[in-house]
């Protein structure tokens, strides 16, 4: 049986490896002090919207918070936060094995290529997960949006799709996950405007004037993607260069129109709010972040994205989460805009 290890186990990777441990996999978690206490005492309830769940007892967990954990594993999922990407490369450095499988399951675009930096000897893979993962507490872990994972195909990666179909984690592969990353990244800019606003996904994407700041900062992006000649994949039935367009109608319309984008559960929020809530940076640097680290590189800028880093940075300092009304926020972001064409 090959062996699995979750590196990082937040709530991606406890409910990944919780559905592959479910699925009858060998899995074994690597994780801080707090979360292997969680694991050891309550194992791992999830579940799924549209109701189906699994457990997991504790008997069954095996989670340490030693790298050393890893070393005899032929997988590994890389679910840690963007930040310690690099300091997760060099502790896997020194275990790993050279015919261990790499994975980033991460936000962002680059990730990937920080661990094969700090992995030149192991086969490193661009994951992506598009749904959205809420903690329930003393081990539940709620899935609150559909989707499959996608992943970057590779011969080295086939002995283990079959682990991943028996846990009803299908794998999408593709030979270009750059296009991927960035079609996914264009619908994550939307957790710092739900981070900002700090209600669930499904109430602010009900708003007409939520999603028009969503509509602002995908513009900024794809018109740059446009000049880099990167064409995002289609994630959603509506292609990418079309949503603007679609989160820009009015509320009736989006109902029906935007079915997709509000088939999520209720009490759903971003991982960028969940962030805020617990006191924890985000990961703003490695999504809106990404739109400005890209304007960069073209000479150009992306002042809707570069104020919604700011206004996330100063959440990320305050002693008081700000609740951001859309109305607020959009005149916010219609203020940069319009700054940056007076220059």
């Amino acid at each position: 049986m090959t062996n699995i290890c979750i590196y990082g186990a937040g709530s991606i990777g406890c409910y990944l490896g919780g559905r592959l441990l479910a699925g009858g996999s060998d899995v074994t978690f690597v994780a801080r002090a707090r979360v292997v206490d969680v694991l050891r005492s309550h194992g791992l309830t999830l579940s799924r919207f549209g109701g189906q769940s699994w457990v997991v007892p504790p008997e069954r967990i095996d989670a340490s918070t030693d790298r050393a954990a890893a070393a005899n594993a032929d997988l590994v999922l890389v679910t840690v936060k963007s930040a310690a990407t690099a300091t997760v490369a060099a502790e896997l450095a020194v275990v790993l094995r050279p015919d261990t499988v790499v994975v980033s399951f991460q936000n962002g675009i680059g990730n990937a290529d920080v661990l094969r930096a700090g992995l030149p000897g192991n086969t490193v893979l661009e994951g992506m997960v598009p749904f959205n993962v809420v903690e329930r507490g003393s081990g539940a872990f709620h899935q609150g949006s559909a989707g499959e994972l996608e992943i970057r195909r590779a011969p080295e990666l086939q002995p283990f799709v079959g682990d991943f179909a028996k846990a009803g984690l299908p794998l999408t592969q593709h030979t270009d996950m750059l296009t991927v990353q960035w079609a996914k990244l264009l619908l994550n800019l939307n957790n710092a405007i739900n981070a900002l606003a700090n209600r669930p996904l499904k109430e602010e994407l009900a708003q007409r004037a939520y999603r028009v700041c969503l509509a602002m900062a995908q513009k900024e992006a794809l018109g740059l993607l446009k000049r880099t000649g990167i064409r995002p994949a289609s994630l959603t039935p509506i292609p990418p260069a079309w949503i603007p367009r679609v989160l820009s109608v009015p509320d009736a319309w989006f109902a029906r129109l935007g079915r997709a984008m509000l088939t999520i559960d209720p009490l759903a929020r971003s991982s960028m709010s969940d962030d805020l809530a617990a006191g924890r940076a985000t990961e703003i640097d490695w999504i809106n972040g990404e739109v400005v680290k890209l304007a960069r590189s073209v000479g150009q800028r992306a002042p809707v994205n570069k104020r919604l880093c700011e206004l996330v940075r100063q959440a990320e300092r305050s002693s008081m989460r700000p609740s951001w009304s859309g109305d607020a926020l959009l005149t916010e972001l219609r203020t940069a805009a319009a700054a940056r064409g007076a220059e």
